[in-house]
C-alpha cells in the first residue's frame, strides 16, 4: 500500500516530460489561434480602408459626370467663361478627392498585420522559461 501511494505522489520523468509536452503543445495551440484572431483582426480593418478608398473613387467619377456640368452652367450664368467655370469646378473636386484619398492612406498606415499580442505573450513565455531554467 505505500507503494501505491509513493507512486501517486511520485511521477517518473517519463510522465513528467509527457506532461510538459502537452502543456507547450497546447500553449502553441492557443498561440496560433491568438495570431488567427490579430490577422483577421487587421485584414477587417485593412478592408474598411480599402473601402474607403474606392467610395473616394467612386464618388469623384459620379461627382464629376452629374454636378460638373450644373455647377459650370451655374458659373458661367454668373458671368465666367466658360473655360475658367470648368476648371474651378475641376479644381474643387480633385481637392474632395484628395481629402478622401488621405484619410483612406492614414486608416491603412495605422494598421499592422503583425501580431502583437502574440509577440508579446510568445516573448513572456520565454521570459518564464528562462526563469525556471535560472531557478535550477
Amino acid at each position: 500500500m505505500a507503494d501505491t501511494e509513493h507512486e501517486k505522489h511520485h511521477r517518473t520523468t517519463a510522465q513528467l516530460l509527457s506532461d510538459a509536452m502537452g502543456h507547450i503543445n497546447g500553449l502553441f495551440r492557443k498561440e496560433i489561434d491568438l495570431v488567427r484572431a490579430e490577422v483577421n483582426e487587421s485584414l477587417n480593418h485593412a478592408g474598411v480602408a480599402v473601402g474607403l478608398l474606392v467610395a473616394a473613387v467612386v464618388v469623384v467619377l459620379t461627382g464629376l459626370d452629374v454636378v460638373s456640368a450644373a455647377i459650370v452652367a451655374g458659373l458661367v450664368e454668373l458671368g465666367l467663361e466658360p473655360g475658367w467655370a470648368a476648371l474651378i469646378v475641376g479644381v474643387v473636386y480633385f481637392f474632395i478627392a484628395y481629402l478622401m484619398a488621405r484619410k483612406g492612406l492614414n486608416e491603412l498606415r495605422e494598421i499592422s498585420i503583425a501580431p502583437k499580442r502574440v509577440a508579446d505573450n510568445v516573448r513572456k513565455d520565454a521570459e518564464a522559461i528562462r526563469g525556471t531554467e535560472n531557478a535550477r
